[in-house]
């Protein structure tokens, strides 16, 4: 049997519907950037990506986890990664990092050239609060930094104030990447299969 809704109920409705598209509109905010949007900034056309995936062995994690450092955090044996090209060029290779700041995610998306430096951090995703997220000239201390003792909060990278948990995740994620990157190696099995064909 059809009933008609009282005044409270349809108040009720209407808080609901309030609260979730507050609810949608702070989780679009956490989201900066998609995958794609992402990669096409690392590697504007005409350049092609590639999606690849390494599986890692127990002495590849062991070997990760010595390159990374005791305080980084490696769990993943199956890594995706993207190796950029242009022409017969190899323009570097992407990796898309999530791990937790304080209690909630960030996603990172890291740019390795081809001399395993840092070309580029992006901020896909950031869920704590918006005064804690990394601001983009933070960001750019990483710029040609590759995986010696200077890639530390007790080396060349400056701490957020006020968001030092931010800064160590964002240069543990930093560690945890180039040490992947040294792993894998996938410029190099990149440039072996093209050589091949």
């Amino acid at each position: 049997m059809l009933r008609l809704a009282t005044f409270s109920e349809t108040r009720a409705f209407a808080g609901v519907l309030l609260l979730l598209g507050a609810t949608a509109t702070a989780t679009e905010a956490q989201q900066t950037l998609t995958q794609d949007e992402a990669l096409r900034l690392a590697f504007p056309e005409p350049a092609v990506v590639e999606r690849q995936t390494a599986f890692l062995d127990d002495a590849d994690l062991e070997r990760v986890r010595e390159l990374a450092g005791e305080d980084v955090r490696i769990d993943g044996r199956v890594i995706s990664y993207y190796v950029g090209r242009a022409g017969g060029e190899l323009l570097g290779v992407a990796y898309f990092d999530a791990h937790r700041v304080r209690t909630l995610p960030e996603v990172l998306m890291f740019v390795v050239t081809p001399e395993s430096r840092i070309a580029r951090i992006e901020v896909l995703r950031f869920a704590e609060p918006p005064e804690y997220r990394p601001p983009d000239n933070w960001l750019g201390q990483f710029e040609g930094l590759g995986l010696t003792e200077r890639l530390s909060l007790r080396g060349s990278i400056h701490n957020i104030t006020g968001a030092t948990l931010t800064a160590g995740a964002v240069t543990a994620a930093s560690r945890r990447i180039l040490a992947l990157h040294s792993v894998i190696n996938p410029l190099a099995k990149t440039s072996d299969s093209e050589g091949a064909r």
